[in-house]
Protein backbone atom coordinates (compact mmCIF):
# COMPACT_ATOMS: atom_id res chain seq x y z
CA UNK A 1 0.00 0.00 0.00
CA UNK A 2 1.61 3.57 -1.12
CA UNK A 3 2.42 6.12 1.59
CA UNK A 4 -0.21 8.89 1.32
CA UNK A 5 1.10 12.18 -0.11
CA UNK A 6 1.91 14.46 2.25
CA UNK A 7 3.22 18.53 1.38
CA UNK A 8 6.69 19.28 0.94
CA UNK A 9 8.27 21.77 2.74
CA UNK A 10 9.43 23.63 0.37
CA UNK A 11 11.31 26.24 2.50
CA UNK A 12 13.29 25.31 5.21
CA UNK A 13 10.77 27.20 7.78
CA UNK A 14 7.74 24.66 6.31
CA UNK A 15 8.65 21.94 7.82
CA UNK A 16 8.57 23.73 11.41
CA UNK A 17 4.92 24.48 11.08
CA UNK A 18 4.05 20.60 9.10
CA UNK A 19 6.07 19.17 12.01
CA UNK A 20 3.10 20.94 14.58
CA UNK A 21 0.24 20.15 12.10
CA UNK A 22 0.83 16.59 11.60
CA UNK A 23 2.24 16.00 15.41
CA UNK A 24 -1.36 17.37 16.35
CA UNK A 25 -3.24 15.29 13.91
CA UNK A 26 -1.63 12.21 15.23
CA UNK A 27 0.28 11.44 12.29
CA UNK A 28 3.49 9.28 13.05
CA UNK A 29 4.35 8.74 9.50
CA UNK A 30 3.78 11.98 8.48
CA UNK A 31 6.04 13.49 10.91
CA UNK A 32 8.82 11.46 9.53
CA UNK A 33 8.41 12.00 6.48
CA UNK A 34 9.68 15.12 6.92
CA UNK A 35 13.35 13.13 7.78
CA UNK A 36 15.80 12.19 4.87
CA UNK A 37 15.90 8.54 4.92
CA UNK A 38 18.98 8.42 7.15
CA UNK A 39 18.73 11.18 9.36
CA UNK A 40 19.96 11.44 12.88
CA UNK A 41 17.45 12.81 15.82
CA UNK A 42 18.92 13.71 19.11
CA UNK A 43 15.77 12.14 20.79
CA UNK A 44 14.63 10.91 23.87
CA UNK A 45 17.00 12.92 25.55
CA UNK A 46 20.47 11.62 25.83
CA UNK A 47 20.03 9.07 23.08
CA UNK A 48 20.08 8.71 19.37
CA UNK A 49 17.06 7.60 17.00
CA UNK A 50 18.18 7.30 13.22
CA UNK A 51 16.59 6.86 10.39
CA UNK A 52 13.52 7.56 9.20
CA UNK A 53 11.33 4.36 10.29
CA UNK A 54 13.08 4.97 13.86
CA UNK A 55 11.96 8.37 13.70
CA UNK A 56 8.36 7.10 12.95
CA UNK A 57 8.20 4.07 15.33
CA UNK A 58 9.41 6.61 18.02
CA UNK A 59 6.76 9.37 16.97
CA UNK A 60 3.95 6.49 16.85
CA UNK A 61 4.80 6.14 20.66
CA UNK A 62 5.16 9.95 21.41
CA UNK A 63 1.44 10.89 19.48
CA UNK A 64 -0.38 8.00 21.40
CA UNK A 65 -0.22 10.02 24.59
CA UNK A 66 -2.18 12.78 22.49
CA UNK A 67 0.04 15.80 23.19
CA UNK A 68 0.01 19.15 21.45
CA UNK A 69 2.17 20.66 20.44
CA UNK A 70 2.22 24.71 19.74
CA UNK A 71 3.86 27.01 17.14
CA UNK A 72 6.52 28.24 17.86
CA UNK A 73 7.80 31.19 15.64
CA UNK A 74 11.41 30.22 13.63
CA UNK A 75 14.45 32.37 13.96
CA UNK A 76 16.58 33.05 10.99
CA UNK A 77 17.22 30.59 8.93
CA UNK A 78 21.16 30.44 7.83
CA UNK A 79 21.05 28.79 4.19
CA UNK A 80 24.34 27.32 2.08
CA UNK A 81 23.45 26.06 -0.81
CA UNK A 82 21.65 23.41 -0.56
CA UNK A 83 22.20 22.89 3.03
CA UNK A 84 19.99 25.60 6.15
CA UNK A 85 19.80 25.50 9.86
CA UNK A 86 17.00 26.33 11.07
CA UNK A 87 15.90 27.18 14.81
CA UNK A 88 13.26 28.02 16.98
CA UNK A 89 13.19 29.45 20.48
CA UNK A 90 10.82 26.49 22.13
CA UNK A 91 7.67 27.77 24.25
CA UNK A 92 8.38 24.63 26.87
CA UNK A 93 11.34 25.84 28.17
CA UNK A 94 13.53 23.42 26.25
CA UNK A 95 16.50 26.21 25.88
CA UNK A 96 16.23 25.70 22.03
CA UNK A 97 15.61 23.76 18.93
CA UNK A 98 17.88 22.96 16.01
CA UNK A 99 17.29 20.98 12.67
CA UNK A 100 20.35 21.17 10.02
CA UNK A 101 18.09 20.58 6.53
CA UNK A 102 19.08 19.57 3.00
CA UNK A 103 17.35 20.37 -0.05
CA UNK A 104 16.14 17.67 -2.42
CA UNK A 105 16.68 17.15 -6.00
CA UNK A 106 12.15 17.99 -6.07
CA UNK A 107 13.41 21.40 -4.48
CA UNK A 108 11.68 20.53 -0.99
CA UNK A 109 13.73 20.52 2.42
CA UNK A 110 13.91 17.58 4.61
CA UNK A 111 15.54 16.87 8.23
CA UNK A 112 18.89 15.69 7.99
CA UNK A 113 20.04 16.34 11.69
CA UNK A 114 17.14 17.03 14.19
CA UNK A 115 18.23 18.49 18.26
CA UNK A 116 15.07 19.17 19.45
CA UNK A 117 15.94 20.36 22.91
CA UNK A 118 19.15 21.76 24.01
CA UNK A 119 19.80 21.21 27.90
CA UNK A 120 21.99 23.27 29.86
CA UNK A 121 24.90 20.78 30.65
CA UNK A 122 24.91 19.93 34.49
CA UNK A 123 28.26 21.01 36.61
Amino acid sequence: MPEPEHEKAMRPEDITRLFVERSNAGDAAGVAALYEEDAVMAYPPGELTVGREAIRVLWEKVLANGPRFASEQPLPTLISGDIALTSTPPKDGAGARAQVVRRQPDGSWLRLLDQPEFVPPTR
